[in-house]
C-alpha cells in the first residue's frame, strides 16, 4: 500500500523483499489492480453523513423515503449545519479511522468522486466533489450530499483510501511491474458493504492494457501472465496457468474490445438480510 502517513513505505517493503529473496528466502508481494478504495452510499456500510444527528434520526426509513427526506430544503439546511458525532468506540464494529475521516470531510472531498454508470478507478482531480463544489459555488459538504441523493439515494461515491496520494496510479504501476509482484485483491468477503473486489481481474486487463490514458499501459501478455501463470506457480499449482500439452485446459476467451465494468449495485441477499 501507498499510505498517506508513510508514502514511501511500500518501496522499503519491495526493497526488503528483494534482499530476502537474494539471500535465499523467496518472497512475493501482493499488489492490487486499482486503489484500495471504499464505495460509499446511503445504503452502504459507510457514508459521510452517518454520524450526523439529523441523518441518524432518519436512518430507520426505507432508502427512497430517506433520500427524499434528506433532499427537503429544511432538512438539508439542518443537516449541513451539523458536524459528525462519534461513530466508533466500544461495542461498535466501526473502526476509529472512520471518526478521523468524518471530522475532515471538506479536505477529503478532494478524493471523493461520483462512481457513475461506468466506473473510473483513475479519476482526475477535476472530477472530485471538491472541484464540483467549487464550480457550483457551494460547500464540499453540500456537493457530497447532492451526489449521494442521486438515483433515489442509490448513488455510490468512490473514495480511494490508499494508493492514490498523487492523484493517479503511477506508483501502483511501479508495484505491479516489480518482479516479485503478484496480482491479488480479495477483501470483499470481509467488507462486503464497502468493496466489490470480484471485478479486479477485469480492471487489470481492461484498464491497464487498453483504457489507461494518464500514464504508461502494461503489455497484455504481462497482465495475463500475472493473472494466471505467476499466481499458479507461487501456489504450487504446476498443472495449470499456461497453455501447454499435459496441463489443465482452463481457457478464457475474452473479447477485449467489449470488456468493461458496469457500476456495482448493492443487494441484500446474504443471510439475515446482509448487504453486499
Amino acid at each position: 500500500l501507498e499510505r498517506d502517513q508513510a508514502p514511501n513505505q511500500w518501496r522499503s517493503i519491495l526493497r526488503r523483499a528483494g534482499e530476502a529473496t537474494a539471500q535465499g528466502i523467496p518472497m512475493r508481494v501482493q499488489v492490487a489492480a486499482r486503489p484500495i478504495g471504499l464505495l460509499l452510499g446511503l445504503d452502504a456500510t459507510f457514508h459521510p453523513f452517518m454520524g450526523f444527528p439529523t441523518y441518524k434520526s432518519l436512518a430507520h426509513l426505507p432508502l427512497g423515503e430517506r433520500a427524499r427526506k434528506l433532499g427537503e430544503p429544511e432538512t438539508k439546511r439542518r443537516l449541513l449545519s451539523e458536524k459528525s458525532e462519534r461513530v466508533a468506540g466500544d461495542g461498535s464494529p466501526i473502526p476509529p479511522l472512520a471518526d478521523l475521516l468524518l471530522a475532515q470531510l471538506g479536505v477529503l472531498s478532494r478524493r471523493l468522486f461520483p462512481l457513475g454508470s461506468v466506473p473510473d478507478y483513475e479519476p482526475v482531480p477535476e472530477a472530485s466533489l471538491f472541484a464540483a463544489a467549487a464550480d457550483r459555488g457551494v460547500t464540499p459538504l453540500e456537493a457530497i450530499l447532492d451526489a449521494l441523493l442521486l438515483d433515489e439515494g442509490r448513488a455510490l461515491l468512490y473514495f480511494p483510501l490508499f494508493n492514490y496520494q498523487g492523484g493517479d496510479l503511477e506508483h501502483l504501476r511501479e508495484m505491479i511491474e516489480h518482479p516479485l509482484a503478484l496480482a491479488g485483491l480479495g477483501d470483499g468477503g470481509a467488507h462486503v458493504g464497502t468493496t466489490c473486489d470480484a471485478s479486479f481481474t477485469t480492471t487489470m486487463i481492461a484498464h491497464w492494457t487498453r483504457d489507461r490514458t494518464r500514464g504508461t499501459r502494461l503489455p497484455l501478455e504481462r497482465v495475463v501472465a500475472m493473472l494466471s501463470a505467476r499466481n499458479a506457480d507461487f501456489l504450487g499449482l504446476s498443472d495449470r496457468g499456461r497453455i501447454r500439452v499435459g496441463l489443465k485446459a482452463d481457457l478464457n476467451v475474452i473479447d477485449l474490445e467489449k470488456l468493461r465494468l458496469d457500476s456495482p449495485r448493492l443487494v441484500r441477499d446474504l443471510p439475515a438480510g446482509g448487504k453486499r
